[in-house]
């Protein structure tokens, strides 16, 4: 075992040394008054340390780790200032929290001591924006929190942070540290390298439970795989594509989080299990929270229902009642394949039902592409832009390597995924303003790949663009911004409507809270910070805007954003037409 020592003027630069020697690449900083002993060793010569971004928001800032995360696998250090910071970045944690995504979060302490040591209260602000729980604004989001409470147990911290974050179910910490305690002095640091305390290794699941779920998948004629994030793990979206392909159990994804199964597989039967879970026999879930709304539809009561995933009871979910009579903890890239080979053992008992699912999936897989080719037809034949058709149209310049990052109305079926990672919608939670700062995050994993952000007026504006565009064209990370403009919050009008079908609001159509008449002319934001940025209206004008787009982006290094105005959200690409919701 390797132990290393450095020469070190203050516990702050053996933290950054540590981060880099932990495999952390970069700092994503919100900063303030408590960054100086973080911003002093930076300015050391020869020191090491990952690489440090300014970022004018922690919305974007978390985002951006969040998203570097999706595509390298590879945690990344967030710093914001004190309480006040961490205030600002807890939309976004929460973010993380609900997608698993480890961020190793962390904030400044508002100095405890008011004289005597270095780093104590110099600034009147030190005395308001003390908190007697600065972590309890965001402990119920997070996996660990923890105060560094001296320079002895540093090494131990980082670690516990870093294994807590990587242990599945995955997902952020928080770490506080007070100004004196990173501003004292130091000679030196030790610390082991390789550092010796390993992640936990992931749950694997009981073989009883999956030779039971063999059995109950065996005894059914049309069984059915709902999942929204089994693509977390690359691994995992090649094992679901075998035993799909295998025994003829169609796919489905409910609010797809991730790529989870190519579009061009035989299984796949699009993003709305809805139309087939009546048909269903049996269902499997597979990493996912929400696979049906139960207040509308629900599989039938004589229907067996399998949960699979790393927490397939979604623990910290504080109420969740889905049908579940088998739940098997594992992570996928162990469960399918142990569920493929218990299921081969008893292969030929099932050979008559799998070729007769074949065939129907088939026809039912036909039926579907039909529709949809409809639908984007009627799409492209409109005066006024409908979302199928800016899908239909980002189809056309994506190439197969772009990474979509969903945050609006985009509707999945005129795309086409063939490879991991080329996916992703990260705000399960809802909180606002994700993809802008992701999508940052994924570039500066990815440089080479096309980025797209789809996202809505209102998320537009909650990403704080000008942060997110001023970030981009001071690092040189060219990002693509869709905008589904509809002038107001879609969502909001929707839900209205939903609880309240014959209701004031749906007969007048004019409802307080919702519009957005206000919005600028949000393709001039990204020109501010030496983008380009063009305005469409007209569905024969979008492809263009989104070739001169995209080369902006992959030829020029360049931001770009296509604000694109579109009807309001009357009408859903759902399941296999467009229809009122």
């Amino acid at each position: 075992m390797t132990r290393k020592q450095i020469q070190i003027e203050t516990v702050g630069e053996a933290y950054l040394e540590l981060l880099a020697d932990r495999g952390v690449d970069y700092l994503f900083a919100n900063s303030g008054t408590d960054f100086a002993p973080i911003i002093e060793p930076m300015c050391k010569p020869g020191a090491r340390f990952p690489q440090p971004i300014t970022v004018p928001h922690e919305n974007v800032a978390v985002s951006m780790a969040h998203g570097y995360y999706m595509v390298s696998g590879r945690p990344q250090a967030v710093m914001l200032h004190v309480s006040v910071g961490t205030a600002n970045g807890v939309c976004a944690v929460m973010n993380a929290a609900r997608a698993q995504v480890p961020v190793l979060f962390t904030a400044g302490r508002t100095p405890v001591t008011e004289t005597g040591l270095t780093g104590a209260r110099d600034v009147p602000i030190h005395w308001p924006q003390e908190m007697f729980d600065q972590a309890g604004m965001l402990r119920e989001l997070v996996k660990w929190d923890y105060e560094l409470r001296n320079e002895h147990q540093l090494e131990a911290v980082v670690d516990r942070a870093l294994n807590m974050a990587m242990s599945e179910p995955r997902g952020p910490i928080y770490l506080s540290l007070p100004r004196e305690v990173i501003a004292k002095a130091a000679d030196t640091f030790e610390y082991d390298s390789p550092s010796r305390h390993k992640d936990a290794s992931a749950p694997f699941p009981d073989p009883s439970t999956i030779r039971e779920a063999a059995r109950m998948i065996a005894a059914a004629k049309f069984p059915l795989i709902i999942t929204n994030s089994a693509g977390r793990d690359a691994e995992a979206v090649t094992h679901l594509a075998a035993l799909a392909e295998r025994f003829a159990i169609p796919v489905t994804q409910k609010w797809a989080r991730t790529f989870n199964l190519s579009t061009d597989h035989p299984m796949h039967l699009g993003f709305e299990p809805g139309p087939f879970l009546e048909k269903a026999d049996l269902v499997l879930v597979l990493e996912c929270d929400v696979p049906w709304v139960p207040s509308y539809q629900a599989p039938s009561r004589s229907c067996p229902v399998i949960h699979m995933g790393a927490d397939p009871l979604f623990a910290r979910y504080p109420m969740r009642s889905h049908q579940c009579d088998l739940a098997i903890t594992g992570v996928l890239r162990g469960s399918l394949p142990a569920l493929l080979d218990a299921l081969t053992d008893i292969e030929e008992e099932m050979a008559a039902d799998v070729a007769q699912r074949r065939d129907r999936v088939a026809a039912m897989r036909q039926q579907q592409r039909e529709a949809w080719a409809q639908s984007i037809e009627r799409a492209g034949s409109q005066d006024v832009i409908h979302p199928v058709w800016i899908s239909h149209c980002l189809e056309q310049v994506k190439g197969a390597d772009a990474i979509i990052l969903k945050e609006g109305a985009m509707v999945l079926e005129p795309l086409s995924f063939s490879r991991p990672h080329t996916y992703f919608h990260g705000h399960a939670a809802g909180g606002l303003g994700w993809a802008l700062g992701a999508g940052l995050g994924a570039k500066l994993a990815c440089p080479d790949k096309l980025v797209v952000n789809v996202i809505g007026d209102g998320s537009y504006m909650f990403g704080c663009p000008v942060a997110a565009h001023s970030v981009g064209h001071q690092y040189g990370i060219p990002t693509l911004t869709i905008i589904i403009n509809n002038g107001m919050w879609g969502a909001v009008r929707q839900s209205t409507a939903s609880v309240f079908p014959d209701g004031h609001a749906s007969r007048t159509g004019n409802e307080p809270l919702v519009a957005l008449d206000g919005t600028p002319n949000l393709e001039r934001v990204v020109e501010a910070s030496g983008g380009y940025g063009q305005r469409v209206d007209k569905p024969g004008d979008l492809l263009g805007a989104l070739q001169r787009a995209v080369h902006a982006v992959m030829n020029e290094g360049r931001q770009a954003v296509v604000n694109v105005i579109t009807q309001p959200p009357q009408a859903t690409f759902a399941g296999s037409e467009i229809k009122k919701p």
